[in-house]
């Protein structure tokens, strides 16, 4: 997805060493925290993405820019307080000489104060997903961000947030995290269906598909709830897929806004027309609205399918909500379709620029990823599901230690 955000932004001729020089330098962050095996190193190359975005809203965003940066930095610096607080808790609690994960253990740890420091940990990477009602600088950055910029924060940035609730909310307090997965489980239902809900109400076609993402991060936090191995490999496939997904879009809607000019649903019609409208990106924006919907032979319907089997049977409710709010994703998604690419078009606004091939490529690219993975899901889920098997059962030995009489019923 960085290299789609510097493909994209190829015509970028305001302050472009900047511009660039802080992409890779988000990209670097990035890989930091991914790779990290110490919870302060962690927290370092996790801060490290703050000025980096911020500078890419506020200098190259909207009209509304400053006001999305500042949000984003306050939100984002409260994030990462909370965090801290509870990395620094965790090692003073447990009397342990290093940040390092390998040399942490907090079964020592009174339970009230596991909840407490868990929270925190929740709290924070839930404001980076984010969930509701955490999610409030989300709109106003994916809109106000240019298209490389959203497609990194919505792709990239997002799942920094998931990662960090099972790296070291899940793993780091099995036990508790048990205790609490019945709440969590309805948070990622209610942000599902809240997402969706508010995205059919939009008339901006890129703030739809923001809200959209907040919708889909709430499957990924009843997964993790669910905590079973199949549920744990469609939570990761989920993050993979979301990141694509949302990178497609994105980058669709923001061609779709530099040849007609707009992105409001009422002003956007006949897109489809061979002849004077962009039947080649309605094509293209098609798949990305059937993936996002979920729709089978696509990498979003395995990743969906796979979280709602692994997390029924642990919690029946909060999934048939989340499916309520799959089918919800198809609402807003037929409507933005239908109004943006066909229809008539209207003559005053005909004969749009042609969209040259070098436009189009990220496009192609990502949907060869969402129809390939789709048809060949275990590409997507092999190479998690030894991670995942191993939290699971780390956490079921917590269980059956903490309560011996769970593993005699």
């Amino acid at each position: 997805l960085t290299w789609i955000a510097i493909y994209s932004s190829s015509q970028q001729t305001e302050r472009p060493r900047l511009f660039y020089s802080l992409i890779l330098l988000v990209s670097g962050g990035v890989a930091g925290a991914f790779t990290s095996q110490n919870l302060l190193l962690f927290f370092l190359f996790y801060e490290l993405e703050l000025i980096p975005f911020y500078l890419l809203i506020s200098i190259w965003g909207g009209e509304k820019r400053s006001y999305a940066g500042i949000k984003f930095l306050i939100y984002t610096a409260v994030s990462g307080a909370l965090i801290l607080a509870s990395f620094l808790g965790i090692v003073w609690l447990t009397g342990s000489s290093s940040f390092d994960l390998d040399a942490i253990s907090t079964q020592t740890i009174a339970n009230t104060l596991q909840i407490i420091l868990l929270a925190g940990i929740i709290l924070g990477f839930g404001i980076k997903i984010p969930l509701v009602p955490l999610h409030t600088w989300l709109p106003d950055a994916y809109v106000e961000a240019s298209t490389p910029i959203a497609i990194l924060l919505g792709g990239v940035l997002a799942k920094l947030g998931t990662y960090g609730v099972l790296r070291f909310g899940m793993a780091l307090f099995p036990e508790t995290w048990s205790s609490i997965a019945p709440t969590l489980a309805t948070w990622g239902a209610i942000s599902a269906i809240y997402g969706a809900v508010v995205a059919i109400a939009q008339k901006d076609i890129k703030r739809m598909v923001a809200y959209s993402s907040i919708g889909h991060m709430g499957y990924i936090l009843l997964a993790a709830a669910a905590s079973t191995p199949l549920a744990l490999v469609g939570a990761v496939a989920q993050m993979f897929s979301h990141g694509i997904i949302l990178a497609i879009l994105f980058h669709l809607v923001g061609v779709v806004e530099a040849k007609v000019g707009t992105r409001e649903l009422d002003k956007l019609n006949g897109l489809m027309s061979p002849v004077r409208g962009l039947p080649l990106t309605s094509a293209l924006l098609i798949v990305g609205g059937m993936a996002s919907a979920g729709i089978p032979g696509m990498t979003g319907f395995i990743a969906e399918f796979i979280v709602f089997q692994g997390s029924f049977s642990v919690f029946p409710i909060p999934t048939l909500l989340c499916v309520i709010a799959t089918g919800l994703t198809a609402v807003y998604f037929v409507i933005l379709l239908n109004r943006t690419c066909f229809g008539k078009l209207d003559n005053n606004l005909a004969y749009y620029p042609q969209v040259l091939w070098h436009e189009k490529m990220p496009a192609f690219i990502l949907a060869a990823f969402i129809l390939f993975l789709g048809i060949q899901p275990t590409w997507l889920v092999r190479w998690s599901e030894p991670t995942t098997t191993a939290m699971v059962a780390a956490i079921t030995t917590t269980e059956k230690v903490a309560t011996p009489q769970i593993a005699w019923k």
